[in-house]
């Protein structure tokens, strides 16, 4: 962070408390009479509703003349210096500006030097008014041997681009800029400030730079740009709009700032020229990093976790995922709260203990860790009812397809598709995040249930798999995974990895899968080899004709050798890539080709382990019919004088109870 100088001499604040003196930026290098004198500098008052005082300019222009950088003081409405920094103004931060409202003008000016002589108001200097709000913005210098100055403040209007209109006078003599009556000119633009303020912050656009760095190791699969094009899409589904994108070659993240400190100037001066209000960092920043990068750039800081979860918390709909999200967001926040940790965290008698008490910082820690608790509890409760749920279903014999993938790869169009269900669905990261569950009569008459679940993503954060991990009991607990994977993205290959790495992690990843390779209606002749609604519905005839001639009640269903090669059916290559060593079929959940095929793949899945009984029971047994029910799946029922023809599909353990009432 910049350098700070502290005196042992003190200065009362707005309040009266007792404050550091501080010299605060570039003072490497000072020789400790330069900081005795600028020290010196807060001794000085300005008249109330003067910019500066003679006095003021010339000795700003000493120092400067002697170390040759910028020096800069920052003066409260009642005249008192509040702040001296050494360096560029756009790099300096204000503690002392507390509010920096949309409505009302800061209360502070600032009145710097420019080494050079020439007094005019840089690109910097503007952005730096408009940034932190300046009452006004000077600049002093000398000039052939005179000291002169120029003065920016605003207008109360606004430019065509929606910034505040900058108002430059000079340059001129410095001692004209001080006959200028500040008082009633902040009271006019506070007005006209207040008169343009229509909408609430809130509505406003979020305007975000994205940042990352480049390391040699960073990710087996990923290319940092990808990575970041990801993230725009992020900001997008947030409701920012990317403005920039930093990347920087480093080895490891820098403790600090996480990128270099040139980087963080640089990106310093591009926040201010484009008014962004925001940055958001590609990895998990720690919570020192957060604080240290607000304190340089000025803006608001969040990572790729608090991203998301500002995400999930917006498409959060039911109780559950609201809960879910909750917990995700305290525990992400609770090591973010600042406070004495483990020395009060529980408050006892003995020797660094006695005082006043806690502070309000380890209040909140306290009660974010109840609210953890609390919530917790209640979603343990809410995975009992789900527990419930399941063994319901498994005692009606209910098979439970889930599907899983990358987000926006086109899980809940696909569960429409299949099910006729109107679940909502749209071309965004993480439109779906409470599970759906849709029964699904495939072609052969069995009865399945298909789950929709929330998306992973690359660099997915713990807490959210933990918090989620009642909804994503789902995913452990059905019969079948259907890997949804969008093969229109270039990056497939590398989000089937990260899928799969949050399965591992769910401990699902040994399951049945079979991969649905969807979008096919997206690839083009480009970007395919073979045109993607061309191969769409080759894929769906093939599917229809093969069901046609198999008959509606085939007892078997498709053989294997029905099932044609990836080759026969002219797949693009980039789904034959894909498809490599991997069970799965090609599909358009959109246009619906290729549905047919994957309704007999999950259908010959379920066949597996089953076999197909023609079963003779006599009236007098008829208790066996209904267990027979209760076991397996009836295809078909008969009866004559001696009793009940029946042929069912059994698994293999349970045909065993019935070999005695079987007929050729």
């Amino acid at each position: 962070m910049q350098n700070v100088y502290k005196s042992s001499r003190r200065l009362h604040n707005k309040g009266g408390v007792m404050k550091d003196k501080r010299i605060q930026g570039e003072i490497q290098n000072l020789k400790p009479h330069i900081m005795r004198e600028l020290q010196s500098l807060y001794d000085l008052s300005v008249p109330v509703g003067q910019l500066s005082t003679k006095e003021l300019n010339e000795r700003l222009i000493a120092v400067t003349e002697e170390i040759g950088r910028e020096v800069a003081v920052y003066v409260d409405r009642k005249g008192r210096i509040i702040e001296i920094s050494v360096g560029n103004t756009w790099t300096v931060d204000l503690p002392a500006v507390d509010a920096r409202s949309e409505v009302r003008l800061s209360g502070v000016r600032c009145i710097h030097t420019h080494p050079s002589g020439d007094t005019e108001l840089s690109d910097p200097d503007i952005s730096s008014l408009r940034r932190l709000r300046f009452d006004a913005m000077a600049a002093i210098g000398r000039l052939s041997g005179e000291s002169v100055g120029c003065l920016g403040f605003f207008t109360g209007e606004k430019e065509e681009d929606g910034t505040l209109e900058v108002q430059l006078f000079g340059p001129v003599r410095a001692d004209h800029l001080n006959r200028i009556r500040l008082t009633p000119l902040i009271q006019s633009i506070n007005k006209r400030l207040s008169r343009e303020r229509t909408q609430a912050t809130d509505d406003e656009e979020e305007r975000a730079v994205l940042a990352g760095i480049d390391a040699p190791m960073a990710c087996a699969l990923w290319m940092t740009e990808d990575s970041l094009a990801e993230l725009a899409e992020l900001a997008r589904t947030a409701g920012a709009t990317v403005v920039g994108t930093f990347i920087q070659k480093k080895a490891k993240p820098d403790t600090a700032l996480f990128l270099g400190r040139g980087k963080v100037e640089e990106m310093a001066m591009f926040i201010q020229n484009e008014r962004a209000t925001l940055v958001i960092f590609d990895d998990e920043l720690t919570p020192s990093q957060q604080r240290n990068l607000e304190m340089a750039l000025g803006v608001k800081i969040l990572d790729r976790t608090a991203l998301i979860l500002d995400i999930f918390a917006q498409r959060a709909r039911t109780a559950a995922g609201k809960l879910q999200v909750e917990l995700a967001q305290m525990k992400y926040s609770l090591p973010r709260i600042l406070g004495q940790g483990l020395v009060l965290s529980r408050l006892g008698g003995g020797i660094g203990t006695r005082g006043p008490g806690e502070t309000k910082l380890e209040v909140d820690r306290r009660r974010i860790r109840r609210r953890i608790h609390d919530i917790e509890g209640e979603i343990e409760r809410l995975k009992k009812e789900r527990l419930l749920h399941r063994e319901r279903r498994r005692a009606a014999r209910i098979p439970v397809a889930a599907l899983v993938g990358y987000t926006n790869a086109g899980k809940s169009t696909l569960l429409n598709a299949l099910t006729g269900a109107d679940v909502f669905a749209e071309d965004k990261l993480f439109a779906t995040l409470d599970p759906t569950t849709r029964s699904l009569r495939l072609a052969d008459g069995r009865e399945i249930l298909v789950t929709d679940t929330v998306g992973f993503i690359q660099k997915l954060p713990h807490t959210l798999v933990q918090a989620f991990h009642a909804t994503l009991e789902e995913v452990v607990e059905a019969d079948i995974l259907l890997h949804v994977v969008d093969v229109s993205n270039e990056a497939a290959e590398f989000q089937i990895e990260a899928v799969t790495e949050v399965l591992k992690e769910l401990g699902a990843a040994e399951k049945p899968m079979l991969y649905v390779l969807n979008k096919l209606d997206r690839l083009t002749n480009g970007a395919g080899g073979t045109g993607g609604g061309e191969a769409a519905a080759h894929v769906d005839t093939m599917g229809d004709a093969r069901y046609e001639a198999a008959g509606s009640d085939a007892a078997g269903g498709f053989s294997e050798g029905e099932i044609p090669s990836l080759e026969e059916v002219h797949l693009p290559p980039a789904v034959l890539r894909l498809l490599r060593g991997r069970e799965g079929c090609a599909i358009s959940a959109r246009t619906g080709a290729g549905l047919v095929e994957l309704q007999e793949r999950i259908a010959s899945f379920f066949r597996t382990g089953e076999v197909e009984l023609t079963l003779h029971i006599p009236f007098t047994e008829n208790a066996a019919v209904t267990r027979l029910h209760e076991a397996g799946r009836v295809l078909q029922t008969d009866y004559d004088e001696r009793g009940t023809r029946v042929r069912v599909r059994l698994s293999e353990e349970e045909a065993a109870r019935f070999r005695r009432y079987e007929i050729s």
